[in-house]
């Protein structure tokens, strides 16, 4: 299971489309709201919430990242999700690539 969730909007993975994403984050900065996007990546070997710079923190976490998943953070830094700044077109490179580790 893989869900992307922004705000309190929430999609499956093959239902997120490209205008979906940018929609969902268009919107909330033209309505000045702070955008926090999750990927909730719950599959056999993996069970990670990667999520933006502006989230609450879940307080979630504490054992190290197994390989596949520490390759999807990494993904997920050379995206720029981990940037303030970040943009559609930067969550949905990250979701094509993530196809790849599923």
């Amino acid at each position: 299971m893989v869900k992307i969730k922004i705000g309190e909007a929430e999609r499956d993975f093959n239902s997120a489309t490209e205008s979906w994403i940018n929609q969902q984050i268009n919107w909330r900065r033209a309505d000045g709201i702070s955008v926090c996007v999750r990927v909730i990546v719950q599959e056999e070997g993996l069970d990670m919430i990667l999520s933006t710079p502006t989230c609450a923190t879940s307080g979630r976490g504490g054992r190290l990242p197994r390989p596949r998943e520490k390759e999807i953070f990494n993904l997920w830094n050379q995206r720029g999700l981990n940037e303030l700044g970040f943009n559609g077109g930067n969550l949905i490179a990250f979701l094509k690539q993530l196809r790849h580790f599923l």
